[in-house]
């Protein structure tokens, strides 16, 4: 797609505030360091104009009824899949997502989000009885979202599908490494035939643009995906306020493979989970928990299955340099700290482009950076266990608590292990994702959960009539 560039505000696509526009952030392909376009460098003004849009079009989206609601949401969906193919291909530019990976998952998932609240609101009651009391659920109001790079259109429709469902306008500031694909849902949002205002897009960097979202009075929740540090830092802001925010913030999650689970699978399967979008998942179950008994069968088969994974073929680059040398930092650093390097290294495998080799260490303890620092590349810690409950503390010792895997011989055996350990969600046996099902984290890994119901609950709030 061709760049904008201006800002999606009220409904159409302005230029940026007086005197700014010149300046832009570039788009790098991370796949061969090639700047593929520009978007505006969003300022404090831009913000505020695309805000108070948003405040403006509140009343009357508010008041439409779900039904309409709905429509316009099921319009959408069939908008993104319609441009699946263009939504992928803007993707593996911006990202480096191998092209698979970019149709099946990131045109593929926002499709089915989206879909889900169109089909919810068919269903949704927003009053119950309480007694004497009926309550009523309303929308918050206008909602600031700031949204990451890794999975830049799932991130985005996993944010305004609910806030547009529940009645919320809203205003999204998108990472400055995948704008395009932002851009792109601005355009079918205005296919889809939203009312002006409802949905409005400020592209810019995070201290700039992101922080003056985060910080306008006029915002009433603020809704943001990324580190756990940022995370702080916004959830001091709307503290201050006494705003509300929904944070989904770092992972560091346990893939926990219990004696009688079938180990060839649980490998394959959690390197997998590892690899994917080359490591940039803040759920990737990134410790490897093995019993001693199989720990050097699974190390053998973990290094088998990371060969697959091939830079530049089934492994895509890391969005930029500065992650790329992030992730080769934690490598040597694994080295360092005295971890077995089974596959892989610090050394990067091709000359152009933000690789990084598919790297497995063995022997790592739980008190090593890379078990206890979100990595967020394509690198996994093998760890050993000596009994479940040696399992259990490793598993829950970190500050996080995102998500998590629990491989048995039965399910109801993974289920009671699943049930004591501190995260928001856990794949049994190799569970599938479920757009209906809550996502977010304990502990450090945030505030709030997206996707169905609990998702849509998040941009409600609650009014008593007593009778």
């Amino acid at each position: 797609m061709k760049a904008h560039d201006g800002m999606y505000i009220g409904g159409e696509w302005r230029p940026p505030a007086a005197g700014r526009e010149g300046d832009t952030i570039a788009v790098v392909n991370p796949a061969d360091e090639q700047v593929i376009g520009h978007v505006p460098a969003g300022t404090a003004e831009d913000v505020d104009a695309a805000v108070r849009a948003a405040r403006a079009a509140f009343p009357g989206w508010a008041a439409t009824p779900p039904a309409e609601r709905a429509a316009r949401l099921a319009a959408l969906r069939d908008v993104l899949a319609a441009r699946k193919d263009e939504i992928a291909g803007t993707v593996t530019a911006e990202l480096g997502s191998p092209p698979a990976f970019s149709e099946a998952v990131h045109a593929g998932t926002p499709v089915a989000v989206a879909g889900s609240y169109a089909d919810m609101l068919a269903g949704y009651s927003f009053e119950e009885k309480a007694g004497n009391s009926t309550v009523l659920l309303e929308p918050v109001g206008v909602v600031g979202a700031i949204t990451p790079w890794n999975y830049p259109l799932h991130q985005i429709v996993a944010k305004a599908a609910p806030a547009l469902a529940a009645g919320c306008t809203l205003v999204l500031k998108p990472a400055e490494d995948t704008p395009l694909v932002a851009q792109l849902f601005a355009e079918a949002v205005d296919e889809a035939g939203f009312p002006a205002g409802v949905f409005n897009l400020v592209t810019g960097l995070g201290p700039v643009a992101g922080q003056a979202l985060a910080e306008h009075a006029d915002v009433d929740l603020v809704s943001f995906t990324g580190s756990t540090a940022v995370g702080r830092r916004i959830g001091a802001i709307a503290g201050a306020a006494v705003k509300r925010v929904a944070l989904e913030l770092g992972g560091k999650s346990a893939n926990v493979i219990l004696p009688g689970a079938d180990l060839a699978r649980a490998v394959n399967v959690g390197v997998a989970n590892v690899m994917a979008n080359s490591g940039q998942t803040c759920s990737a179950w990134t410790r490897m928990l093995v019993h001693t008994d199989q720990y050097e069968e699974a190390v053998a088969l973990a290094k088998k299955a990371a060969a697959k994974y091939v830079p530049g073929e089934r492994l895509g680059p890391l969005v930029n340099a500065k992650q790329q040398e992030r992730v080769r930092g934690y490598i040597a650093k694994g080295v360092e700290q005295g971890a077995r390097l089974v596959t892989g290294g610090p050394e990067a495998p091709r000359e152009t482009g933000y690789y990084v080799q598919p790297t497995v260490f063995a022997d790592v303890t739980p008190d090593m950076a890379i078990a206890q620092e979100e990595i967020f590349g394509p690198v996994l810690s093998i760890l050993r266990y000596e009994d479940e409950e040696d399992a259990l503390r490793i598993a829950n010792g970190t500050v996080y608590g995102l998500a998590g895997a629990v491989w048995a011989g039965t399910e109801e055996e993974a289920v009671a292990f699943a049930r004591r350990m501190e995260t928001g969600q856990v794949d049994i046996n190799g569970g599938r994702f479920n757009p209906l099902a809550p996502f977010g984290g304990y502990k450090q890994s945030g505030v709030g959960r997206e996707l169905g119901t609990h998702g849509l609950a998040e941009f409600l709030q609650t009014k008593s009539l007593q009778f």
